[in-house]
């Protein structure tokens, strides 16, 4: 099933994180059984001078994916904003995945400063992923300024715990019913990801549960496949749960013992 962004057609809704994996191999391969049709680079590392930079940014190129740079470890409007222009020269696109952290210990998104950015940078004919919360008045003003995307966090970063905020994550579906969402963030196990696409996500992005894996490339499939199921679910549009039991076998017609 084909998803859209910013009138891109990618093949895969997982999208797939460059940092942390045990070599280059390990991460060439983790896309590759993943089938993963994004992946997002750090320029504070990717745009390095030296050599091993110049090696990781080709080993990136020959994925064969979009390439989506973020902001990651900006901490203020000026300093996402600057990083931002700096990967669109580097990585010769639009797209931008947009984080403007505000506090430290979860890493949550300063949303104030995100919508600030935000502003700037579609002004400046930039494409925004935002990385924000599960927060309705966000969305609409991230929607409202032209963002045609909406990245929700299921967790802080890292942290593996899947998604925090169901009722969150469904009211934000619900408001915003044609704008692709990305669950960015948190996730750990492939379950936590299958239940993302049953209650309607468009797309996951992973990094440290697929990386730290003592399988990487194994994690990278499996997730894949989860979403996958997750996605066909929701397509079959599931049954409600009810507070009561409901016999799947009818009565009427059952033969009677005595």
């Amino acid at each position: 099933m084909t998803k859209t962004f910013y009138g891109t057609s990618l093949s895969s809704p997982l999208m797939l994180g460059t940092a942390q994996y045990p070599s280059p191999a390990i991460l060439a391969d983790a896309f590759a059984r993943s089938k993963a049709s994004v992946a997002t680079v750090s320029l504070r590392r990717e745009a390095s001078t030296n050599k091993a930079g110049q090696d990781f940014w080709q080993l990136v190129q020959s994925l064969n994916v979009k390439i989506l740079p973020n902001t990651a470890g900006c901490h203020s409007v000026k300093e996402a904003v600057t990083t931002a222009h700096m990967a669109r020269e580097v990585f010769n696109t639009s797209w931008i995945k947009l984080e403007v952290i505000g506090e430290e210990d979860t890493l949550q998104p300063d949303i104030f400063g995100l919508v600030d950015a935000a502003r700037i940078l579609i002004e400046d004919g930039f494409q925004v992923f935002p990385y924000t919360t599960e927060d309705l008045v966000v969305a609409d003003k991230l929607v409202s300024l032209g963002c045609e995307v909406l990245m929700p966090w299921g967790a802080p970063i890292g942290s593996g715990m899947g998604l925090n905020n169901v009722f969150g994550l469904r009211a934000l579906r619900a408001h915003f019913p044609e704008i692709p969402l990305v669950i960015d963030a948190g996730l750990g196990l492939p379950s936590q990801a299958a239940q993302a696409m049953e209650l309607g996500m468009d797309a996951i992005l992973l990094n440290t549960a697929v990386a730290k894996a003592g399988n990487p490339a194994q994690m990278a499939e499996a997730f894949a496949k989860a979403i996958d199921a997750g996605q066909l679910a929701a397509s079959a549009v599931p049954m409600e749960p009810r507070d009561l039991a409901c016999p799947s076998t009818p009565l009427f017609g059952q033969a009677e013992l005595s």
